[in-house]
């Protein structure tokens, strides 16, 4: 077959929420935002669930729906972009929890959805979502007495452990939320790992839980093996690809691969990345087209049907450092052509 084909292991996303779980001094949520940041919110939450997690964090409403069909009742929900105009149907029905990011969203929920549980969302300095300080005093009073589940914020530098910044937003945070009897969550991955003073009531691991950076005793995950289409030799002075951005330095064999950029893989790896087989690191030659990949295989005595992008070898972070990117993006950038294989 031609299409390539992402093994997805949810026995590792167990035993990563297992591991990040251990680490925390509190509950341990899961962030299953972007489809399960790409991996298929449909065989990924269950996983989850069946490891221990019973509090789950979404983007926005639509994900939230879509999460609850997988789930059914009991889990809790919680949506970080709060209650947007039009959202309250999905809310009810679905039993959300929308993380309140302003005065507008409280006066959106508490009228549209009287009684209905809420959380909110306090900007330590990040400057993205959530009441700033000076909001938060003004509304403070009001907004507890409608019962929140929980307050949160998030943390802008928790991947640079040395960062001051760190220190600031948690004394932000504390100052904003000191003496109220209300469970507290500021820790995602970076944060979990940052540790205790970071946890408060509650952390919810991300990029963590798939394999990803910071957490850099994570199991992989993800393995991604690209089927080879065509093998041909290369003259020297020969180019390869688009634009004849790699000129051949001597003779060569090169394996044409099924995967490019329509699959989610970076235009910018081009002549950067290595594909890899049995531990052989093979060069990637000229530029990352849509459907096609071309690799310098002469290093091997015999091609094989696959070469492997990600997997044991290569992580999804050294997959982006390939193309000056994060894994997050790589993750979310899978595509849909892919044959997908869950392994449990």
């Amino acid at each position: 077959m031609s299409s390539p084909t992402l093994s997805i292991d949810l026995t590792a996303i167990a035993a990563n929420w297992r591991a990040l779980d251990a680490l925390s001094t509190c509950e341990t949520g899961a962030v299953i935002k972007a489809d399960a940041y790409g991996l298929g919110v449909a065989r990924v939450a269950p996983a989850l669930a069946e490891a221990g997690a019973r509090t789950f964090f979404v983007h926005a409403a639509e994900e939230g729906m879509t999460l609850r069909r997988v789930l059914g009742p009991g889990p809790v929900i919680n949506v970080f972009s709060g209650h947007m105009p039009g959202d309250a149907d999905m809310i009810r029905e679905a039993g959300l929890v929308p993380m309140i990011n302003s005065v507008d969203q409280l006066l959106i929920h508490v009228e549209s959805l009287p009684g209905h549980p809420f959380g909110l969302q306090l900007d330590s300095g990040m400057n993205r979502l959530g009441m700033e300080p000076a909001e938060w005093a003004a509304v403070r009073d009001i907004a507890l007495a409608q019962n929140p589940r929980l307050i949160m914020s998030h943390l802008a530098c928790a991947d640079e452990p040395e960062n001051p910044i760190n220190a600031m937003q948690l004394q932000s945070f504390t100052e904003m939320t000191a003496g109220l009897n209300v469970p507290r969550s500021m820790a995602a991955t970076g944060g979990t790992i940052l540790g205790p003073d970071f946890h408060f009531d509650m952390t919810r691991p991300g990029v963590g839980l798939y394999g990803g950076l910071p957490f850099v005793d994570a199991t992989p995950v993800v393995t991604l093996d690209l089927p080879v289409v065509q093998v041909r030799d290369v003259a020297p002075g020969e180019t390869v690809g688009y634009g004849m951005t790699f000129t051949a330095p001597a003779p060569m064999r090169v394996a044409t691969v099924s995967g490019g950029y329509a699959d989610g893989l970076i235009r910018a790896m081009g002549n950067v990345a290595t594909l890899t087989h049995d531990g052989h690191k093979l060069p990637l030659v000229g530029r990352v087209s849509m459907d096609m990949l071309t690799v310098d295989v002469t290093a091997l005595d015999v091609v094989p049907e696959h070469l492997q992008l990600m997997g044991q070898h290569q992580s999804i972070d050294t997959v982006a450092d390939f193309a000056g990117t994060i894994g997050y993006e790589i993750l979310t950038a899978l595509g849909a052509r892919y044959d997908r294989v869950y392994l449990k």
